[in-house]
């Protein structure tokens, strides 16, 4: 009886460590990063409507002219869930949605998919027009912050 009751306390005590941790790893992707775009993009702040247009690939070109090159990280990770929910108000799934319904209808295409954080900051500091989402940690000068109003 003792080692079923124990083990009843471990398995509770386990699955309560794994929700904590699966939490902090949420709350670490959600609460610090940034939009970030080329160094030769010229807006500095941006509305959340056309954050919206940009990364809904239905806003081509930035004020300037220069073409918008969109990247973003699968849509599994935790920091392009919390940029799809917090940003955009959307969920993956419905980004993904109309992404798919472009690129089938031959309207449009899907935004550039990078596999890593450092791909993404590589990219976008590259990618003349380019705008994509990145970790505060991460960024190193090479990519200048987008304010959203």
């Amino acid at each position: 009886m003792a080692i079923k009751k124990n083990t009843g306390r471990f398995i509770v005590f386990v699955c309560l460590l794994l929700s904590m941790l699966y939490a902090v790893g949420i709350a670490r992707a959600t609460d610090q990063y940034e939009i970030i775009t080329h160094p030769g993009v010229t807006e500095k702040t941006l509305s959340k409507g056309s954050l919206r247009a940009i990364f809904g690939m239905r806003l081509h070109t930035w004020s300037d002219g220069t073409a918008i090159r969109v990247f973003v990280m699968p849509d599994d990770t935790p920091l392009h869930t919390a940029f799809s929910k917090e940003k955009l108000n959307v969920f993956p799934y419905q980004l993904r949605s109309a992404w798919d319904r472009l690129v089938f209808s031959g309207t449009g295409q899907a935004p550039y998919t990078v596999a890593s954080p450092e791909e993404m900051l590589a990219k976008v500091a590259s990618t003349p027009g380019a705008i994509g989402y990145l970790n505060k940690s991460m960024m190193d000068g090479r990519v200048n912050v987008l304010h959203i109003k």
